[in-house]
């Protein structure tokens, strides 16, 4: 069956992929993306909000799809505290989680990190497992969360740490157990989330960075 995708954080690595992915998947009849700032894209297959996500009252009655995808995120040094972030990284995906629930939304992706737990020691990890934790209060009748390992790929932001372990880690051989730690594009993480979404599963899962990778195969 084809379907709108409704995406969130599709200027990012990992969601500008998933645009371009979706926007040549015929499987698709419509992609939406809500953005702080116009993706450049134009596609008969694009509806591109602009939008205040601190104002998600004015338009979430436009989150009406059959699939979310969500891979909002920002840095510590975008965001300059930790409160800032996680008004990003978490307040604002589960408000929008929330809102295309009672919309009808029915499948929903979610990119996180590895490690994430609520119960966490670390700040970024915590902030993660806190939303996986709740998004899957939500009751979603298929959610994938998405662990990718380190990410890379051009970002218009740099992240120069990212950038310099990601140059070293690729060298090092696919070692069990290392796969947390093993560079993975943003594209094929894109893969990833698109082929999760039609697949046969129902229910809640995660792919950790050694599921993801198998499941690029």
């Amino acid at each position: 069956m084809r379907q709108t995708a409704l995406l969130i954080g599709a200027t990012g690595l990992v969601g500008s992929e998933i645009l371009h992915y979706a926007l040549n998947d015929e499987r698709f009849t419509k992609i939406k993306v809500f953005v702080r700032k116009s993706t450049g894209v134009i596609d008969p297959k694009l509806e591109e909000f602009v939008v205040d996500f601190d104002r998600l009252v004015d338009w979430r009655h436009l989150l009406k799809g059959e699939l979310l995808f969500s891979a909002l995120g920002t840095t510590l040094k975008q965001a300059g505290t930790r409160e800032a972030q996680r008004v990003v990284d978490y307040d604002y995906q589960l408000r929008i989680a929330q809102s295309a629930k009672l919309n009808g939304t029915i499948n929903y992706v979610l990119v996180s990190a590895p490690q994430s737990t609520s119960t966490s020691t670390f700040a970024y990890t915590k902030m993660k497992g806190d939303l996986e934790r709740d998004v899957m209060k939500l009751s979603f009748p298929k959610l994938t969360i998405i662990r990718p390992g380190l990410l890379k790929g051009p970002r218009s932001q740099k992240r120069f740490f990212e950038h310099h372990t990601g140059q070293v880690l690729s060298f090092i051989p696919t070692i069990p157990g290392l796969e947390a730690i093993k560079p993975v594009s943003g594209k094929l993480v894109a893969h990833a989330c698109v082929e999760s979404a039609f697949d046969s599963f129902q229910g809640q899962r995660i792919l950790n960075p050694k599921d993801v990778l198998q499941f690029l195969k």
